[in-house]
């Protein structure tokens, strides 16, 4: 009893400081494993001793294969095969002749600098020639890069820690049998991806037709479906081949993406959850087993070993690897300096160290150490550094663009041409078949639906939209779509017309929400003015810092009902107007004016009431043509000029 109790206070304080070290390193913004090493040292022999791994016995070893994986299948599971194709030569590469380079390289550096035996050398750089997507995606979440950088990342990721781990294993087999035939361990390398690679296939494609066909099935019971079905794959491919699972979840994870199940998004949510509680257990128990002392033995030929890995090895597998591409040098130089080591490198070290431990071979706990000195040198220089390095090769990603409107009224269909003109993707979404109608007839992107059908959100693309915007005539309904949108899409900028002040609602103030124009703004007026055409759209650029005389004028209008502020323009970017955020220096403020008047004008653009020039003579406000849906109840001459 005493026994059982020990191993659950272990596990207990096992998750306990992983899920600590994730909410530490999302509040830092760093990658987590730098905080996960950390806490597993801490927490291990060489630390308080709290945590002894050891004690869990081939218990371990189940952990670490069943954890391994699900991360590997969720990896697969969340590439875009889509966006793989414009890198797919490069990527192709990096598998194959990369990993190439990096085990000969990575042998010579172990060798030369390291002082290894050759055997334990090119152990050691079979170990290390995965990156992995448990480092990569959490990297690539904090810095946004350009897109074909961030796709050829992630892949080679997923891609290459299979192949990595079965090329260990064969080097392995050749350590521990030194008579072996050279082209039969090169068989075995394909025999166990081929093996792999046709189960996850199978089980993959199985999986997703049982989904899109079990329609009794609920989304948690799905979720737990398809849990089964990748331990199930991996274990069939384990028992006939050693080591040919991973290849196998991998391949399930792609072909359950390509395969377009229902709920997919939930899936994804479901296992990217289960894989943080993964990475978090294994990183954590693999880390309080590691000897200081030995990476302290190792001397400073490692760290020279681990240099020669970062600034030649990697530097010459991209640039061979990418030589034909279209990326340009600055991409090049950047995916030269971003490749972190991950947790299939730490499970296959600690995993080998004891083999090698029980076949009496000297060199498996120096090797585990170097491993684990190896992630976290990469992991701290150069993840810690990607935001600088990107922002410094100007190869940041702009931030998300588009707009997914609810609700196909005048007011929206106004907002959602300034948004087309400016070539943004638009997308609009009502449950009223005759606004569709009209939206459809002015080639908007229309779907007769609820904003509440979170399949359609995600087919109109919320998911990699900068701007949700609920605007129709029931400013509750409005808030509960954007909480809901925020809940499951995530979407950069979350807007709402809704009624209230956000200052004096706890509930709004809590929320992520940001409410639009401004507060009491009363939409069907508006839309009333819009249909009879007594409104004006016109601009004007914000010409002094903070709460100016031209500010305090809108401000006035807006108070008083006559003027309502749609858009901001910032750094030629439109975004929709909240209460919210505050507006800058040469901000470009888009508004509606109801009734305009000359002397109105004039203020706005921040001239003296007394000035004698015209409305057509002011350069800061330029009266732009209001495009008007044509409605057939609408008089054949407005009083606003149409187009």
């Amino acid at each position: 009893m005493e026994a059982s109790f020990e191993l659950t206070l272990q596990i207990v304080v096992t998750v306990l400081a992983g899920i600590s070290a994730q909410v530490l390193a999302e509040f830092l913004k760093v990658p987590s494993i730098v905080f996960l090493l950390l806490f597993g040292v801490l927490l291990g022999h060489d630390g308080i001793g709290w945590l002894h791994p050891q004690q869990l016995g081939v218990g371990l070893e189940t952990i670490v294969a069943l954890s391994v994986a699900v991360i590997l299948f969720e990896g697969g599971l969340n590439l875009e095969l889509r966006e793989l194709d414009r890198v797919s030569g490069s990527l192709r590469n990096l598998v194959t002749l990369g990993t190439l380079v990096t085990l000969i390289g990575g042998g010579m550096a172990a060798h030369w600098l390291g002082e290894f035996p050759w055997p334990l050398a090119f152990l050691y750089a079979s170990l290390i020639v995965v990156t992995g997507p448990t480092v990569i995606s959490p990297l690539l979440k904090h810095v946004k890069v350009d897109r074909q950088v961030a796709t050829l990342l992630e892949g080679e990721g997923v891609l290459i820690d299979p192949v990595g781990a079965i090329l260990a294993v064969v080097v392995l087999d050749t350590i521990l049998n030194p008579n072996t035939d050279p082209i039969a361990a090169f068989f075995g390398l394909i025999l166990r991806l081929g093996i792999g690679g046709a189960i996850g296939i199978t089980s993959g494609w199985l999986l997703g037709w049982i989904l899109k066909r079990a329609k009794f099935l609920s989304e948690d019971l799905k979720n737990l479906v398809v849990l089964a079905g990748l331990w199930g794959s991996f274990g069939l491919a384990q028992t006939i081949r050693s080591e040919s699972g991973l290849m196998a979840t991998v391949m399930a994870g792609i072909v359950m993406r390509a395969s377009a199940v229902p709920e997919e998004r939930l899936l994804r949510r479901f296992k990217g959850q289960l894989t943080v509680l993964c990475i978090s257990v294994l990183f954590i128990l693999l880390s309080a087993d590691l000897s200081i002392a030995s990476i302290f033995a190792l001397g400073w030929g490692s760290v020279y070993t681990i240099l020669a890995l970062m600034l030649v090895v990697r530097p010459v597998n991209i640039w061979l690897c990418t030589w034909n591409s279209d990326l340009n040098w600055r991409q090049k130089l950047f995916l030269c300096w971003i490749a972190p080591r991950g947790i299939v490198s730490a499970s296959v070290a600690s995993l080998f160290a004891i083999l090698l431990t029980q076949r009496g071979i000297n060199g498996g706990d120096a090797i585990k150490a170097l491993v684990f000195l190896t992630i976290a040198m990469t992991v701290f220089f150069q993840g810690l550094t990607a935001s600088w390095v990107a922002n410094w090769l100007q190869i940041t990603s702009h931030e998300a663009t588009g707009v997914v409107i609810i609700g196909c009224n005048p007011l929206s269909l106004l907002i959602a041409r300034l948004f087309q003109e400016r070539g943004e993707s638009v997308v609009l979404i009502d449950t009223d078949a005759e606004a569709c109608r009209l939206a459809e007839q002015e080639n908007f992107r229309v779907f007769l639906s609820s904003g509440l059908d979170t399949d359609v959100l995600e087919e109109a693309g919320l998911a990699s939209t900068g701007t949700f915007l609920a605007m129709t005539s029931n400013g509750e309904v409005n808030l509960v779509l954007a909480q809901r949108a925020i809940e499951e899409f995530h979407p950069p900028r979350a807007i709402a017309v809704f009624p209230r002040d956000p200052q004096s609602s706890p509930a709004t103030n809590n929320s992520k929400v940001s409410q639009a124009f401004m507060t009491q703004f009363p939409i069907k007026n508006w839309n009333q003015y819009l249909g009879d055409g007594q409104v004006k759209l016109g601009k004007t650029v914000l010409k002094e810092p903070g709460l100016s005389l031209q500010q305090a004028h809108l401000q006035a209008l807006m108070r008083t009902g006559e003027l309502v502020p749609l858009l901001r323009e910032r750094e030629d970017r439109l975004y929709v107007v909240s209460t919210t955020e505050d507006w800058q220096l040469g901000d470009q403020i888009i508004y509606l004016l109801h009734n305009p008047k000359p002397n109105l004008l004039k203020r706005l653009s921040g001239a003296s009431p007394s000035s004698p020039m015209t409305i057509e003579k002011l350069p800061e406000v330029e009266e732009v043509p209001i495009l008007l849906a044509v409605r057939e109840e609408m008089s054949a001459e407005p009083q606003t000029e149409a187009i």
